[in-house]
């Protein structure tokens, strides 16, 4: 008999969110690559700029935050940052926030791009989760219950780097940039 799972499952070993931002900070060489698959996420409604875009339908992002002092310090030592995110079409409240501060993320230094979630999947990046990729070399994975985040885990397998190296290619591929993307949205509406 047989009691064993036939199958090998393992736990996430999620790390404390001070890693990731030390990652962010100055934990990587080259590249920060990130995939935002979400239709909303709530660290993003917690944001004051979040109510201004309700009111106003646009926002000036949070122009004073940290995180675009560290982009553009990383920026001028040649690092890149770069993104890609899906939208629905149209477009959910929390992807035209995103798209709405983008401008700000864009003027710190961010490339920025974007893919209809059709596109994505017709390139085969159907089911993916949010994740950072790290010179290639390290996955931040992310792991939510609806829009929150209850954590990420770091991952250095390499088949595991493959299949993110792989997401990566074939999104930048597909992906338009910010300007192109945001004149597509606006004449969709």
């Amino acid at each position: 008999m047989r009691f064993a799972p036939r199958e090998w499952a393992t736990v996430p070993e999620f790390v404390p969110q001070q890693k990731i931002t030390e990652f962010i900070n100055d934990g990587f060489e080259h590249t920060a690559w990130r995939l935002e698959t979400r239709t909303g996420y709530l660290s993003d409604k917690q944001m004051p700029s979040y109510s201004e875009f309700l009111r106003t339908g646009d926002t000036a992002g949070e122009v004073g935050h940290p995180w675009f002092e560290n982009v553009r310090r990383m920026v001028d030592k040649g690092k890149r940052f770069e993104r890609v995110r899906l939208v629905d079409r149209p477009p959910t409240e929390g992807q035209r926030y995103l798209l709405a501060c983008a401008r700000t993320n864009v003027a710190a230094g961010e490339d920025i791009r974007y893919m209809w979630r059709s596109d994505a999947e017709a390139a085969g990046l159907a089911g993916l989760s949010d994740f950072w990729l790290f010179d290639s070399r390290t996955v931040a994975r992310f792991h939510f219950e609806g829009e929150r985040t209850v954590g990420m885990e770091l991952v250095t397998d390499p088949s595991e780097v493959l299949r993110a190296c792989q997401a990566r290619d074939a999104a930048w591929h597909h992906a338009v940039r910010y300007t192109e993307f945001r004149a597509q949205v606006a004449s969709a509406m």
